[in-house]
């Protein structure tokens, strides 16, 4: 196992009413990750660090803290009590599997396979004969890991004792591996257990939920390959019975258990938890054509966009309860940020594109993928951000104890929730509607796409985030006629997000151009997208030129933190200022109106990235002081410091 280094990883159901009977499914599908080959010098090394360090970090990590021993504890292999301090560490050996088998749909690897099988015959070995499996509980139920989780029998206290999360994961990760590999043993680990979940709840059956959501994902996951309505029944039920107190004790809003979810409106709560429930109602919405369903998630998308999204995607304003706060609070050397909400906000605005279609879901998952999701995670693959916060003082120590990366956290949900994503990025960048490709992301790759029933090779080759210059090359078995929507970029159109939260402070004067086979494409793109609908031949090309400059962001007023203040990007990266590499203080810097920024390659700084480089007029000084910015995804890989991503527009 020493090289892990190796390229590892519509219509509805009986019970929806007014509605068909069969279940049905997204109206838009994803170009499947086994379709896509990447070759991009932006996310392709970065795919690589996990498969080459990240998932071997993580699963000696693992062994040395006890959550292999936990699954042998339980199945009478092994003798002692439960290692590890949180109840749901069992889900840290399921996303990593679910990374490396997304790994191995990219670069197929004999070893990590058989070495995933291992790992899946010990967990199979820590599930009890009638299905059940969390370990902490099978191990001694009166010993829970963590101080506020109650002893008990299982199934008791459901709001802190993640028994349905642990459950949630496992599914994802069973549907993954089953996948990837066409291997049923993980799967019929997770189908026993979801079978006992189908028949402890339920209509008249034990009315208690989940306190962390996701297992509802996990159970449609089930339903999606077995095409068995009871997992897809479960899985609505949970949804449908939050807020509901007539036979149980709410959670409250910190767990999104304080109304019916059909009429909640604003996103509240843990952050995490908040968008793994949107995502799964996202999933009803579509299955089962629930108009309520979907009333409810886009005004929760809404809510968010308009009034609790950080610039760089991050949500969550508070460390209290790792949760949203009220509408416009968006503190930045506190803010929270954390990890697994970003990539939860990517599974959720992933969904909401498959239902309808619309581009402004991708610029929020474009600006989250490249600014607060990825700067999770360092360069080197091997210390992470828990929260990501857009300021430090170098001595709030806002990661668990810390002003920098950690190499691993008691609760190392985050880590290993990037294991499980990072791998899986190529299956957003295409997607298919009839007669319709989408390009959604813009990556260097080569993909075989079906339209119409035939075969269509796609290449891209760019230089973005960098640059702004992409060509698509077409090439269909055949000469045949489909539309091909490009997405243009909000930050391309003068609108750095979705709604009215962010706003630049000039207009761009250039246009985005398209051409197909050198012949300029006019047409009015408001909608996002730039349609071309064609008869397409082989060696047809596409060139798109997206206008890259420095822009100017400010907030709206009702952010009280950020009056005054001022954000800089580049395409669709977000920028910071960190003390290394800057003469002034951090508490000094300013960044006024008419100071002329640029962007300039650095190919030996941080792996290679652009830096943003200017100067501005400073009191006491006798020239004007140079200030340099950096990508917000890496800051702190040169060790701990001051940073920020908002500038006073005036010297203080």
């Amino acid at each position: 196992m020493k090289t892990i280094a190796l390229f590892l990883l519509v219509i509805m159901l009986a019970g929806c009413t007014n509605q068909p009977s069969e279940p049905g499914n997204y109206p838009i599908s994803p170009v499947n990750i086994r379709q896509v080959k990447l070759t991009d010098e932006f996310w392709l090394p970065k795919i690589k660090t996990v498969q080459q360090t990240t998932i071997q970090y993580a699963l000696d990590k693992c062994r040395n803290e006890g959550r292999m021993d936990n699954f042998l504890i339980a199945g009478g292999v092994m003798k002692g009590e439960t290692r590890g301090a949180m109840p749901f560490d069992d889900t840290d050996l399921y996303k990593i599997i679910e990374g490396a088998s997304y790994s191995l749909i990219i670069s197929p690897d004999e070893q990590l396979s058989d070495y995933l099988d291992s790992l899946i015959a010990i967990i199979e070995t820590g599930q009890e004969e009638d299905g059940y499996l969390t370990t902490w509980r099978t191990i001694n139920p009166n010993k829970p890991p963590a101080p506020w989780v109650q002893p008990g029998e299982r199934w008791h206290h459901l709001g802190a004792s993640h028994e349905l999360y642990n459950s949630g994961h496992m599914f994802e990760a069973a549907a993954a591996h089953y996948h990837a590999t066409g291997k049923r043993n993980f799967l019929e680990i997770a189908l026993k257990n979801a079978d006992l979940l189908t028949e402890t709840f339920g209509p008249g059956k034990n009315p208690e939920l989940p306190g962390h959501q996701i297992v509802e994902t996990g159970l449609i996951k089930l339903f999606q390959i077995t095409h068995d309505k009871k997992y897809l029944e479960l899985a609505k039920h949970f949804l449908e019975q939050r807020g509901d107190s007539s036979h149980r004790r709410l959670f409250g809003p910190y767990s999104q258990d304080h109304m019916p979810v059909t009429r909640q409106d604003e996103v509240v709560g843990h952050a995490v938890r908040a968008v793994y429930m949107y995502a799964g109602m996202t999933d009803i919405a579509a299955i089962c054509s629930d108009t309520a369903y979907l009333n409810a998630v886009n005004k929760l998308w809404e809510n968010l966009v308009n009034k609790k999204l950080y610039i760089t995607g991050g949500i969550g304003a508070r460390h209290e309860g790792e949760s949203f706060g009220e509408n416009y609070e968006l503190p930045n050397l506190t803010a929270y940020c954390e990890t697994c909400a970003a990539i939860g906000s990517v599974y959720w605005s992933h969904r909401m594109f498959l239902l309808t279609g619309e581009a402004k879901y991708y610029d929020l998952i474009e600006r989250t993928l490249y600014n607060g999701l990825i700067s999770g995670i360092s360069l080197e693959g091997d210390k992470f951000f828990y929260p990501n916060p857009l300021e430090s003082d170098g001595q709030y120590p806002f990661n668990k104890g810390s002003c920098t990366r950690q190499s691993w956290f008691d609760c190392s949900c985050c880590p290993t929730n990037l294991i499980r994503f990072v791998p899986s990025v190529p299956n957003l960048i295409y997607a298919v509607s009839n007669d319709t490709l989408y390009i959604n992301l813009y990556m260097s790759d080569s993909a075989n796409v079906r339209m119409k029933g035939t075969n269509v090779q796609v290449a891209q080759e760019t230089g973005y985030p960098w640059e702004g210059r992409i060509t698509v090359s077409i090439n269909p078995r055949k000469s045949m006629k489909f539309t091909i929507k490009l997405r243009i970029p909000g930050w391309a159109e003068n609108d750095p997000t979705p709604g009215d939260l962010y706003e630049y402070t000039d207009e761009h004067t250039r246009q985005v151009k398209v051409a197909v086979n050198g012949s300029e494409q006019i047409q009015d793109h408001r909608s996002r997208y730039f349609v071309i609908s064609r008869k397409w031949s082989q060696g047809d090309l596409i060139e798109m030129i997206l206008p890259m400059k420095v822009r100017r962001v400010i907030t709206n007023d009702l952010v009280k933190e950020n009056q005054n203040l001022v954000a800089l990007e580049y395409g669709p990266l977000v920028y910071c200022a960190e003390e290394i590499d800057n003469s002034l203080n951090i508490a000094e810097l300013f960044m006024p109106d008419n100071a002329v920024m640029m962007a300039e390659k650095s190919d030996d700084l941080l792996g290679g990235i652009n830096i943003l480089t200017g100067s501005i007029p400073a009191e006491n000084k006798e020239k004007d002081v140079k200030i340099m910015m950096v990508p917000y995804f890496a800051w702190s890989n040169r060790g701990p410091g001051r940073m920020k991503v908002w500038l006073p527009r005036e010297e203080k």
